[in-house]
């Protein structure tokens, strides 16, 4: 029996210290906030996504950093065995729109409950981190905590998650720990966030959530992601799950002129809709032109359509002419909102950046750098698009881990 020290009781931590405890290893976890698995109580609105219910080359097709990297971890435990076994835990999966996986129940809760029956037998010691590695012949032997204390371990794995949602834990010690043994780090960005905008409308707009809209994130006059779903108006710009998406397309800003196109009546043609406002107008058509928007635009987004759209507030709906219901109609399915930056990495869902792969085993995940160090989930500069997929990295490497270290 060898003994495996686990620093981070996040997704990645909880899925090796189960693994290892299934082969036989005694596992000690260090979470040095009070809650083990918080980040994974916020991930898919609350409902978890666990993984994307696609082949192994589909997902590594929606890996952004380094897929190359991931071959022999995810071919070794790729989402079938994810779902397999989360269904062997007790936790009945559903696959939806965009071959997305989550609990029937909807509550991410479900899956962390889950993850701590399959690392049963571990010691799990909360409000203790490590704040230094211990380092003997070259080899990590074990680690000194925040109190103080000395561990001692045949492997140790930083499974610290990020910098990206500080509040559940993931405040990038694992970078400080890798640093120490010579891990260079990949700077870190914010992936999987929201948007900032110059654009007074979205902070006029603050709290308003769009349901089954589609937006279309252009670079320059290219459209590179185009999505339907929903979105939010921040005092600040944009958010909400189209957003996130989004966001992932998004790089070098600064030498492209990036924007988001919302079409607010996916459902409609452009004629179809001529027809719907026509319709609405005339049925409507002693009511000022804002009046007349109630059925068609949330009360909040009227007077902003209005301003934009040119027309007197005023005006009455039977005053107005064919070609303003012609821009009326163009401006609904042509929302432009310019975007200037990524929102802050804190409030990111996903970092990007990291541990730099090239000094890592593909296969183990363990520290070329430095024999007994291994690492796990988001800590590495691994990251991809949303939809399950950056759960699953966790996973996967997590289970590369349990596999192998033992045989370091």
């Amino acid at each position: 029996m060898a003994e495996l020290l686990i620093v981070g009781a996040g997704a990645a931590g909880l899925m090796a210290a189960g693994a290892a405890r299934q082969r036989g290893h005694k596992v000690t976890v260090l979470e040095h906030t009070a809650k083990a698995g918080q980040k994974l109580l916020i991930t898919g609105k609350g409902r978890c996504n666990v993984t994307n219910n696609c082949d192994e080359d589909t997902f590594l097709r929606q890996v952004r950093t380094n897929p190359r990297f991931l071959y022999s971890a995810l071919y070794a435990f790729p989402p079938y065995k994810t779902m397999e076994l989360f269904e062997q835990l007790g936790v009945e999966l559903k696959t939806e729109r965009g071959r997305r996986v989550f609990p029937v129940s909807d509550r991410a809760e479900d899956i962390r409950q889950a993850l701590f029956r399959y690392a049963e037998g571990s010691k799990i010691l909360l409000e203790e981190g490590a704040k230094e590695l211990l380092v003997q012949d070259g080899r990590v032997v074990g680690v000194r905590t925040t109190k103080d204390r000395t561990l001692y371990a045949d492997a140790v794995l930083i499974a610290t998650g990020g910098v990206s949602y500080q509040v559940t834990g993931s405040t990038g010690d694992g970078y400080q720990l890798a640093k120490q043994v010579g891990h260079r780090i990949v700077p870190t960005v914010p992936s999987l966030c929201s948007m900032v905008s110059s654009d007074p409308d979205c902070a006029r707009m603050m709290g308003l959530s769009l349901k089954n809209v589609t937006l279309t994130l252009y670079r320059d006059k290219k459209a590179v992601f185009q999505e339907m779903g929903e979105m939010l108006f921040t005092h600040f710009g944009i958010s909400g799950p189209l957003t996130l998406m989004a966001s992932s397309y998004v790089k070098d800003m600064n030498k492209y002129k990036w924007k988001a196109v919302v079409d607010l009546k996916p459902a409609l043609d452009e004629e179809q809709l001529y027809k719907r406002v026509t319709a609405d107008f005339t049925e409507l058509a002693a009511k000022s032109v804002q009046g007349a928007l109630v059925k068609l635009l949330p009360s909040s987004m009227q007077p902003v359509m209005v301003q934009r759209w040119g027309v007197n507030p005023a005006t009455q709906a039977n005053q107005i002419t064919r070609e303003q219901r012609r821009t009326l109609v163009h401006l609904m399915k042509h929302w432009e909102i310019p975007l200037s930056r990524r929102g802050d990495l804190a409030h990111a869902v996903i970092t990007s950046g990291g541990v730099d792969v090239k000094q890592v085993d593909p296969k183990t995940m363990q520290s070329k750098l430095c024999p007994g160090l291994f690492f796990a989930g988001e800590v590495l500069d691994l990251d991809a698009y949303t939809g399950g997929y950056n759960l699953q990295i966790a996973w996967s490497t997590a289970q590369a881990v349990a596999a192998h270290f033992d045989e370091c």
